[in-house]
């Protein structure tokens, strides 16, 4: 970047520009952009040099040219942000990091802490964006991918553990401030020891309320800190006057009253409020680690003269032969070379039955292998895996949200100006018309409107609700992570069910047998057959067989891709598909025949079962629908509520599937991405969009979607992303969380209602609006009585909604 005239002079780098017309398109675009100056297109360089009027402009640059189709090369990054405590803060750091120059994007989740940045690398990089958040009071952790986790998961711990012992600390000592300053205020010295109990409280445990109120204060706005630390602030300092100099108020007939009760108990409460917070956001990262615990850290690498080395997964390249064992997860993406086995790739489709991977078969990282063993040649390492992918994905989907505005915090940065201004008008309209005593009147109503204002009710107001919601949902087995998805739970209009594990059992079980002439010792023999093959859906027929007892056979065998046979008694039998039967020039009996039809037709899995001569049995397996999706399907439509169903497996499943629960809308064979993408494409409708899922293969649409729903059965990592967490993984339960955000949402509403009214109610009258009409001025004490009353109505409220049905 230079200089000219005052004015920004950029070079954006260009990709696919490789003609003159291409050039023209490019210039004909930029054009259109008011911001920007002068600017042309080098051809020959790959490069369009603009001038610009401000940063703005270059993100409005980078947009045309990609709209036009053209790619341009920028970096986009995701950077935890240290030392926030608001959503302010994340607006803060979010603003200075947009205008630093050559910034393309930037949003700072507060939710998550990180920021999402896209930016031009010819202009800036990661640590001249770190100088601009540290200049305005936060951090950039810049560390390597690997260990940013492991050090981020450090700080929240050593955080947690501060507001823990600050918490309790506050706690101890703000109980005998209160005793004293409600029952024993006459008592020897008691000013003095509630003086001594208090500033601990106030000055050290309750600090970083007041370097925090300072922060906003140079950036011009005010949160929940500012109120805290005002409030307490005037609140201890009054009463250390009153303390001290109680003859100044002796001399003009008034009582030296003390308030630090107040100001020790406020900061206990809120302490207690932002520990419960911290608690609930330790585990947004989790998922992330759970993700990354997938890929082992080493693997086995078949040397070229055959030898097997063990090496760390980051020397492993591209070409590499890695050497896969039973039961072991798969390093990297490939394609196996020699060797054939079954491997579950759930954490990618979400189907339940492995995959045969056999010879010049894709493998992929994250997935891993059943009982056989394998070579494949590395193909994808590093970054460039699926896994990798999946992983950036679910971090990108976090990351995009919309930073999260408290209801409180908005509700401060109003109340807290104009609570100023009424405190500073009270004691100017006092000293103008007050007459002898106006100084001293105005000084007692001002710190009354300052007092009677204290955020002790609002602050409670939300997490009260909140804390009973969450835990009525937990009776009733859905688990809640955070405040946010109760309260959007409410406005959902369009519901994303996956199919396996969410709508169906998530494995496979034989659902229907027919038998040519049912007796024991063929069973026998179709049990015992199964219970040594390795095929996946052998598990389903020895399931289903349990009660048979197994007898001895001989020659068994397994052919890959098409069943096994095994002889008994001098006769051979064959269990798998209907190839292997042809193979052998079976006999398949009409009855059995048309049944394993009506099977296919409903997209079940058909084994059969034959001796050397004649089919004697047809065995369907499938992944059976769960008893109770139906009517939570019926449920939910019926509230008027959009339901897709998205599933990894094939179309006539997946519209069986649909046909027999009532579900309007589908889409088959969808892969993770495009989960996601669909989540997107209706948000970009409007939608509200929940998304309920049980897989590794979920966790970035459950990422994306404005509330997010796991099944208690399913994966740890879909749990882990998902905000909510149905534990016995019935649908009925879904429409009942709705239901329950809805209650929820109505008694926050109420609670801020029984916040404020004492203070619409209150201030007034500590301002002295009554003083002119009957003489009434209101006693700082009943003012803190007030502020405790509305605390108490609060909480009572939010019991209310434990007996909700």
């Amino acid at each position: 970047m230079a200089t000219n005239n005052n004015k920004e002079i950029i070079y954006l780098p260009l990709e696919d520009v490789e003609s003159e017309h291409c050039a023209l398109i490019v210039d004909r675009g930029l054009a259109q952009i008011e911001s920007i100056d002068t600017h042309s297109v080098e051809l020959n360089n790959r490069r369009a040099v603009i001038t610009v009027k401000n940063n703005k402009a270059v993100g409005q640059a980078v947009k045309a040219v990609k709209d036009l189709g053209y790619g341009i090369s920028t970096v986009k990054n995701s950077f935890p942000v240290l030392g926030m405590t608001c959503a302010s803060c994340a607006g803060s750091a979010e603003s200075i990091v947009k205008h630093q120059p050559g910034v393309v994007n930037a949003s700072v989740n507060f939710a998550t802490g990180n920021l999402t940045v896209e930016y031009l690398p010819t202009m800036t990089d990661a640590a001249k964006l770190q100088k601009a958040v540290q200049s305005v009071g936060y951090d950039l952790l810049l560390e390597d991918e690997t260990k940013q986790q492991e050090t981020l998961e450090a700080i929240h711990a050593q955080k947690f553990q501060k507001l823990k012992t600050k918490t309790l600390w506050a706690t101890i000592l703000s109980l005998p401030v209160v005793v004293i300053g409600m029952f024993f205020m006459d008592m020897p010295y008691g000013n003095e020891i509630m003086w001594a109990f208090s500033t601990p409280v106030v000055l050290w445990l309750g600090r970083d309320f007041f370097v925090n109120a300072w922060k906003q204060a140079k950036h011009r706005s005010a949160n929940m800190d500012t109120l805290v630390a005002l409030s307490t602030g005037i609140a201890y300092g009054f009463s250390v006057f009153n303390m001290l100099f109680a003859d100044f108020w002796h001399r003009r007939d008034l009582h030296a009253h003390v308030y630090f009760e107040a100001a020790a108990v406020v900061i206990a409460f809120i302490l207690l409020g932002k520990l419960l917070e911290e608690k609930a956001k330790g585990n947004t990262s989790s998922a992330i680690k759970k993700l990354m615990g997938l890929q082992p850290k080493t693997v086995i690498v078949v040397q070229a003269d055959g030898a097997e080395k063990i090496t760390p997964i980051e020397d492993v390249n591209a070409g590499n032969v890695i050497l896969v064992k039973p039961g072991e997860k798969i390093a990297v993406d490939g394609m196996v070379t020699s060797g054939s086995s079954y491997v579950d790739e759930s954490m990618l489709s979400g189907e339940p039955v492995p995959v045969l991977k056999k010879e010049n078969e894709k493998v992929f990282a994250g997935t891993i292998n059943q009982k056989g063993s394998f070579q494949f040649k590395a193909v994808k390492v590093g970054k460039e895996t699926m896994l990798a992918n999946i992983i950036k994905m679910v971090q990108d989907a976090q990351g995009s949200k919309a930073p999260v505005q408290k209801l409180v915090d908005k509700i401060a940065g109003i109340f807290v100006p104009v609570v100023i201004g009424i405190a500073l008008l009270t004691f100017i309209l006092w000293f103008v018309l007050g007459g002898d005593k106006g100084i001293v009147q105005g000084l007692l109503a001002a710190v009354t409107v300052l007092v009677i204002a204290c955020p002790c009710a609002l602050g409670l107001a939300t997490p009260t609700a909140i804390m009973v919601g969450v835990g009525k949902g937990a009776e009733k087995g859905i688990l809640i992570k955070d405040a946010e998805s109760l309260e959007l739970a409410k406005k959902v209009d369009a519901i994303i069910l996956d199919k396996t594990g969410t709508i169906t059992a998530g494995r496979p079980e034989v659902s229907g047998e027919k038998w040519l002439n049912e007796n024991d010792a063929e069973k026998q023999i179709l049990y015992s057959i199964e219970k040594q093959s390795e095929h996946p859906l052998a598990e389903a027929v020895v399931k289903h067989l349990d009660r048979i007892s197994a007898i001895a056979l001989s020659n068994f065998d397994s052919i890959t891709g098409k069943g096994a046979t095994a002889n008994h008694n001098n006769e051979t039998y064959y269990v798998g598909n209907k190839n292997l039967l042809a193979e052998n020039n079976i006999n398949i009996a009409e009855e059995l025949q048309q049944q394993a039809d009506e099977w296919e037709h409903l997209s079940k899995t058909v084994i059969w079962f034959a001796d050397s001569k004649h089919a004697l049995s047809v065995i369907a397996i499938a992944d059976k629908i769960k008893e109770t999706s139906v009517a939570a399907i019926t449920e939910i439509q019926a509230m008027g509520i959009d339901l897709y169903m998205l599933t990894g497996d094939n179309e006539a499943t997946a519209k069986a599937i649909a046909e027999q629960t009532g579900i309007n809308h589908y889409k088959a064979e969808v892969l993770p991405q495009h989960k996601a993408d669909f989540v997107k494409e209706l948000q970009s409708k409007g939608k509200v969009v929940a998304m309920v899922g049980d897989g590794i293969n979920d966790s970035t649409a459950l990422a994306t979607a404005d509330v997010s729903i796991a099944m208690g059965k399913g994966s740890d990592i879909a749990m882990d992303v998902a905000k909510m967490t149905i534990i016995s993984s019935d649908l009925t339960k879904i429409p009942q969380a709705i239901r329950l955000s809805k209650q929820t949402v109505i008694t926050i509403k109420q609670n801020l209602f029984w916040a404020f009214i004492y203070n619409l109610i209150g201030i007034p009258i500590a301002a002295g609006i009554l003083y002119p009409i009957n003489g009434f001025l209101l006693n700082p004490m009943i003012a803190g009585a007030a502020m405790a009353l509305s605390s108490i109505s609060v909480v009572s409220n939010s019991l209310r909604l434990k007996w909700k049905k």
